[in-house]
């Protein structure tokens, strides 16, 4: 049962259960009408009490009927508000731990509503792209406020009961309950007081006027479009409440009904939908079950001290997991501590951490110089240099010293975990954890499942994320795993883009104005362009037939590693990061040209865009096809929290499908005519071709 019945003397109880959250899927709407009807038809009950089971009153849409027919199926949610409102008895929602999206627009639906302290309140709609569809626009302002509704509608953020429940002249809550465990109770002896009380209060007939509307609502768009850059949901969340203000109640929940379902259909909403359940289908892998039993992880050891090893040891002390940290030398230890408490002051100066917190998480933190002070640490991490060799002496020694049943991790960025693992006798115990830089700042924790990698470990990986707030997405072992191996093919087409006549700036711009937070070649200079060198050299070993632009490698030549050196792409001024064009690397460009024999032609920002984008497409279907990847969504995570791909285009498996296959095929097919690119490479992948040629995408709608 998802939403039960109960009678209590003259109230009937009729509480959702449909875990975790009590979303209104289309079983709890079914219950919540027949619950009404019955106890309406019951002459012995007076009032009736709607409430939520377990963790929350109720969390609003049920994610698992997305984009399915019950989700729109009657009774929709509106039809189960328009029940609750023309019941001729009193209808008391008891609030407790979560009330957001539907859940809340059910509550204000009710006659009364008493809430405990701590109720998490929001109408987080806008965050899928959408706006409140089932009167949230219309009813939060004649409870709260015009202006405190709609900071609440545009942000999507929760706010705690208690806090909206001290708003001068808020009528949001009817009472406050003494605690989550009684509002149940309290809201059955509520309901008792107001049994009798008539005419029955309706949020639809409160005013709602704004003394200076014309002017707040134009401030209100002006400060929308410069935060909500790319994404129009905030701005018609504007439009929505102002139809509040302006409009009798039925005509703004048209407008608002008009609004939704528009913003359904953008290519922004489906995006961003993507994203929230492709977000969590990282954590389900197809052959390791949910209760697959983990490993206890109470400690943490990080080899290594430098930029890595400490912003990873960052993300443990943050969630309260003891670090001990080790390096070869005390002076290297010394300054990776202090780089973690230069981090760590930083944010107490910006006021985002208590000096007592700062000083808790550092008391967490010991050192040593000495691998034998790890044995106890039930998982160790290695951030040493990107080496096989280096990484062959480390785990030989941590077989050595390590406790059994600890987890051995490297965070390499693209070495085979494979091998890594056969450097020691419990191959099991072994996993990629690739973390990205800044590691205590990046979302993103690559988790690199070894051949003999076991499933309570991996189990346990994904749930250690969790608890240290990263988005983990599983990847098979191959050179790069998910991520870099797309970047190569995206890092050689911006190359090609720059010896047929581009500049890197021009590349860079075209990109970001896609919506990339960064272009290739900034990118370049930030993350280091002796690092993409190293990793040339490398593969020109491992895989001779590989063409690449020789320009950069003539960069690295120069010593224009980046920003680091003050000079890479571009020129850089001390202390700052703006990336100035360089003559001297222009003038590379140029020679190098001449070298090949190129005559540069005009490349549009069009073909930048398509031959960057559609080259981590191919590739990603690629490592589809290998099993590389479960799913096209951790693809897209990937590339949302790792590398900067724009939120709004939902990643470049989604973008491609909105693209459309079909047209992304064609473009492949003009690529390959391009006598200067890959031809090879522009092969569209089996998996690609043929689902352009059903007609089918690599996700499924949402």
């Amino acid at each position: 049962m998802t939403a039960e019945y109960k009678v209590h003397g003259d109230v009937a109880v009729i509480t959702m259960n449909n875990p975790p959250v009590n979303g209104l899927g289309y079983d709890t709407r079914i219950g919540l009408t027949g619950g009404l009807e019955k106890a309406i038809a019951d002459a012995s009950v007076k009032a009736i009490v709607i409430a939520g089971a377990g963790r929350a009153f109720s969390g609003g849409a049920d994610i698992n009927e997305f984009g399915t027919p019950r989700a729109l199926a009657e009774p929709n949610l509106h039809s189960v508000i328009l029940v609750v409102e023309n019941s001729p008895k009193p209808v008391v929602a008891a609030i407790h731990s979560i009330v957001m999206g539907g859940g809340l627009e059910l509550a204000l639906g009710c006659h009364y509503r008493i809430a405990a302290p701590g109720a998490k309140v929001a109408l987080p709609e806008v965050k899928l792209g959408l706006l409140p569809g089932a009167g949230g626009t219309q009813r939060l302002p004649r409870v709260l406020g015009v202006e405190t509704a709609l900071n609440m509608i545009v942000s999507g953020e929760a706010v705690n009961s208690e806090l909206l429940a001290q708003q001068p002249g808020q009528k949001l809550f009817d009472r406050m309950a003494a605690s989550t465990e009684s509002v149940l109770e309290e809201a059955i002896a509520f309901a008792r007081t107001v049994a009798d009380k008539r005419p029955l209060p309706l949020v639809r007939e409160l005013p709602c006027k704004h003394p200076v509307g014309d002017a707040y609502f134009q401030f209100a768009r002006n400060m929308v479009k410069g935060m909500a850059r790319n994404l129009p949901a905030p701005a018609k969340c504007v439009d929505a409440v102002e139809a509040s203000t302006q409009k009798k109640f039925d005509d703004g929940m048209a407008t608002e009904r008009e609004l939704f379902i528009n913003l359904m259909f953008t290519p922004e909403s489906r995006a961003l939908r993507h994203i929230f359940m492709a977000e969590r289908a990282t954590s389900k892998i197809p052959d390791v079950p949910a209760d697959t039993p983990q490993r206890e992880i109470k400690s943490v050891a990080v080899i290594g001290a430098g930029t890595m090893g400490g912003g990873i040891s960052m993300n443990f002390l943050n969630a309260g997991i003891p670090v001990k940290i080790l390096e070869m030398k005390q002076d290297a230890l010394d300054r990776g501590v202090a780089t973690m408490r230069k981090n760590y002051e930083s944010q107490v100066k910006r006021g985002k951490l208590k000096a007592e917190k700062y000083e808790a998480r550092m008391g967490l933190l010991s050192t040593t110089l000495d691998y034998n002070d790890l044995k106890n640490a039930d998982l160790v991490i290695e951030a040493v240099f990107e080496e096989m060799g280096v990484k062959q002496k480390v785990f030989e020694k941590l077989d050595e010293v390590m406790k059994p049943g600890a987890i051995l991790a490297s965070n390499t960025s693209t070495l085979d975990v494979n091998k890594i693992a056969s450097f020691t006798k419990r191959p099991q115990d072994v996993i990629g954890m690739h973390f990205f830089s800044p590691a205590n700042v990046m979302k993103l924790l690559e988790v690199i499942r070894g051949a003999k990698t076991g499933k309570d470990v991996l189990a346990t990986v994904m749930s250690l994320a969790k608890k240290i707030k990263k988005t983990a997405v599983v990847s098979g072992v191959c050179d790069g795993f998910i991520g870099n191996r797309m970047v190569e093919q995206y890092s050689r087409q911006a190359g090609f883009l720059v010896d047929e006549g581009a500049t890197p700036q021009q590349v860079d711009k075209a990109i970001e104005r896609f919506g990339f937070a960064m272009g290739p070649f900034r990118m370049g200079d930030l993350a280091g362009n002796d690092i993409g060198w190293a990793i040339r050299k490398r593969r020109a070993i491992e895989h001779p037939n590989m063409l690449y632009s020789r320009t950069a490698d003539k960069l690295c030549e120069l010593g224009r590693f980046g920003q680091k050196t003050g000079a890479g792409w571009y020129d850089y001024q001390a202390g700052k990061r703006d990336a100035i064009p360089s003559p001297l690397v222009e003038k590379m460009i140029e020679d190098h040209r001449k070298e090949l024999g190129i005559a540069p032609r005009k490349i549009s920002d069009e073909e930048i865009v398509q031959r960057l984008v559609f080259s981590l497409v191919n590739e990603g279907a690629r490592i589809l096809e290998d099993g590389i990847a479960s799913r096209a969504g951790d693809i897209d995570m990937v590339y949302l929290t790792g590398y900067g791909f724009p939120l709004h285009r939902g990643g470049p498996m989604l973008y491609a499908d909105q693209f459309g296959l079909f047209n992304v095929v064609q473009a492949m097919k003009r690529f390959q005519r391009n006598p200067r690119d890959d031809v090879k490479f522009w092969e569209p992948a089996p998996l690609l071709a043929r689902l352009a040629a059903e007609g089918k995408t690599f996700n499924p709608t949402t």
